[in-house]
C-alpha cells in the first residue's frame, strides 16, 4: 500500500497547478489531501485520474479548511469528523477502513499568530483527536493518521528552533502533547527511516525560503507501533511544487 499526503493550500489553486499531473505520476493507492478549501460543487467538473473515487469533508465556513480522500482500493467505509461538533464543522478528519487498518486524514487546527488558538489546540483538540483514535482502534484495527500536524516535534524538524520557540507549531505546549501522543502508542514513520536533519515539508512564502531551504517539517505519517514491522519507506518530496507544503508519503508491505 502506498500512501501519500499532501496540504494543497486550496485545491481549486493546486488544481491550476500540476495537482492532477502529481496524483496520477504518484502511483498512490490513496491520496490525502488537506486544507482543500472547497466544497465538492466547486470541482464537479474535475475529471479525477481514472480508478480513484473521491471522499469530501468540508468546513461549513466556505473557502477553509476541508479535507479529502482519493483512493483506488475501495474502503469498507468512510467516516467524517471526530464527534465532537465544534471541531467537525471544519472538516479536519476523514478516516478510511481498509482490510489491515483505518487511514486517518487529519488536518489539526493551527495555534495562530499570537498564540490565540494555543488554548485550544492542545487543551480541545488534541485530548479530542487522541479519544478518537483509541475510539477508532478499540474495534481491533490499528490506524495511520497523517496530514498536516501544524507541530515541529524536536528542534531537529525546523531550521531555527532558537528564534521559534514560542511561535505556533514550536511551543513546548505542542510539542509536548505531540509526544504524548507518540508516547500512547504510535510511532513518527519518517524518524524510523531518516535521522538527520534538514528535512521540511513546509516553507514560508516570504524571504525565498523554500529555495534556500528555510522551513518546517509539521506533515507527518504516524502509525500504530504494531504496524512497525509493515513499514516500508516513509518519504518527504520537497520537489513537487503548487503549495507551500510538499507531499509525504508513506509505504507498508
Amino acid at each position: 500500500m502506498k500512501i501519500v499526503s499532501w496540504n494543497v493550500n486550496g485545491v481549486r489553486a493546486a488544481l491550476k497547478k500540476g495537482l492532477l499531473d502529481y496524483i496520477e505520476g504518484s502511483d498512490a493507492d490513496v491520496v490525502c489531501l488537506q486544507e482543500t478549501k472547497a466544497q465538492p460543487g466547486d470541482v464537479q467538473h474535475v475529471k479525477w485520474p481514472r480508478g480513484y473515487e473521491v471522499h469530501w469533508y468540508s468546513a461549513e465556513k466556505k473557502g477553509y479548511s476541508g479535507t479529502a480522500v482519493l483512493t483506488r482500493v475501495r474502503p469498507a467505509q468512510v467516516r467524517r469528523g471526530i464527534g465532537v461538533a465544534a471541531h467537525d464543522r471544519e472538516g479536519r478528519v476523514l478516516a478510511a477502513e481498509f482490510p489491515d487498518y483505518w487511514i486517518v486524514n487529519v488536518y489539526q487546527p493551527n495555534s495562530q499568530r499570537g498564540l490565540t488558538r494555543l488554548d485550544h489546540r492542545v487543551g480541545k483538540w488534541d485530548p479530542a483527536f487522541l479519544r478518537y483514535l483509541s475510539r477508532l482502534q478499540a474495534g481491533g484495527k490499528p490506524a495511520i493518521f497523517c496530514g498536516d500536524l501544524n507541530v515541529a516535534h524536536e528542534e531537529i524538524d525546523l531550521t531555527n528552533p532558537r528564534s521559534n520557540r514560542r511561535n505556533a507549531g514550536f511551543t513546548d505546549e505542542e510539542r509536548t502533547s505531540f509526544g504524548r501522543l507518540l508516547g500512547s502508542g504510535f510511532v513518527d514513520t519518517f524518524r524510523e527511516f531518516e535521522k538527520g536533519p534538514g528535512h521540511y515539508s513546509w516553507w514560508s512564502q516570504m524571504g525565498d525560503c523554500r529555495a534556500r531551504n528555510i522551513g518546517w517539517r509539521v506533515d507527518y505519517f504516524v502509525a500504530a507501533e504494531r504496524l512497525r514491522p509493515a513499514l516500508r519507506r516513509a518519504w518527504i518530496s520537497p520537489e513537487v511544487m503548487g503549495s507551500d507544503h510538499c507531499p509525504v508519503g508513506l509505504e507498508l508491505a
